[in-house]
């Protein structure tokens, strides 16, 4: 399998669509920040267009941008382990990824200090450390922003494989668990609803958004030869990475909640705003497809 070549034909959509949306928050003359929620499945190119927008808004536009991944949120070290081992047959809750292995409580506390213009830290976590499993790194080297002296941010940009994902009722997970799927049934329904019910928390950062933009696949099964593309790059950069086994069973952690949640995420995030949701679908080589407002 060969590595995929770098085409951005994304940003050339989402940049304007977003700009609209900057410009009528910043003639409404708000101080609060305008967030933007990104959620794209793993190996989709997520990044670059992540990249191609910050650079727009901040040296485009004269916007104080902010990015940041929901990955930064993941528990510590010490917190994970705590939750595995207090459910040791739950396999979706033995490593980092799934709802439920994110601390929410400090993203409620980050994005409360964002939206005030305080100063805050932003989280960060590598994932390199105790060998692979990650932790947070300390307070201390977490970058500073909204500082005196220097400007407010006005722009945030947060990104994540699982971002915008909102909980089913416990009715809908058992119709999901019932139907045709490649990993639900490997896990106890009562697994997935531990889960589901974690998702609940996460609404509070959604609720956030101004606008949301949601790269999708026409098969999101694809995500799995994607993430080998990956580690084929890897593999040639830097002489080492995941086996192909690796990297279906990491991402066989993180699929099941793309089967019980891609669905709501595609008929929309929000409830009251029209026209602020972008939705495009892209094929198997990434190119976009389709684009839908809604």
């Amino acid at each position: 399998m060969s590595a995929p070549d770098i085409y951005d034909d994304k940003s050339p959509i989402c940049i304007p669509f977003i700009l609209e949306r900057v410009q009528s928050h910043l003639k409404s003359d708000s101080k609060r920040p305008f967030i933007i929620g990104l959620n794209g499945v793993q190996g989709v190119g997520k990044t670059t267009l992540v990249r191609a927008l910050a650079e727009t808004l901040h040296a485009g536009e004269g916007l104080e941008t902010l990015v940041c991944s929901i990955d930064d949120f993941y528990l510590s070290h010490d917190d994970q382990a705590a939750l595995a081992a207090s459910m040791p047959d739950n396999a979706l809750v033995q490593v980092r990824g799934e709802p439920g292995t994110h601390d929410m409580a400090l993203a409620k506390d980050f994005f409360t200090a964002i939206l005030n213009n305080s100063a805050t830290r932003v989280p960060q976590y590598d994932k390199s450390l105790f060998s692979g499993q990650g932790d947070r790194l300390p307070r201390s080297s977490w970058p500073e922003v909204n500082v005196p002296g220097k400007p407010k941010v006005q722009v945030v940009i947060f990104e994540g494989w699982c971002v915008g994902f909102r909980p089913l009722s416990p009715a809908e997970v058992s119709v999901k668990y019932n139907s045709p799927s490649r990993t639900l049934k490997r896990h106890d329904i009562g697994h997935l609803l531990f889960i589901n019910e974690k998702l609940g928390a996460y609404d509070a950062i959604t609720d956030l958004f101004d606008a949301f933009i949601h790269i999708d696949a026409e098969n999101t099964e694809w995500v799995y030869d994607w993430r080998l593309e990956q580690e084929v790059m890897l593999r040639a950069q830097r002489g080492a990475g995941m086996s192909d086994e690796q990297v279906v069973h990491f991402v066989d952690a993180y699929y099941p909640a793309y089967e019980l949640f891609t669905d709501r995420l595609r008929s929309g995030v929000f409830a009251n705003k029209l026209q602020c949701q972008l939705r495009l679908v892209v094929a198997k080589d990434r190119h976009v497809q389709k684009t839908i407002v809604i």
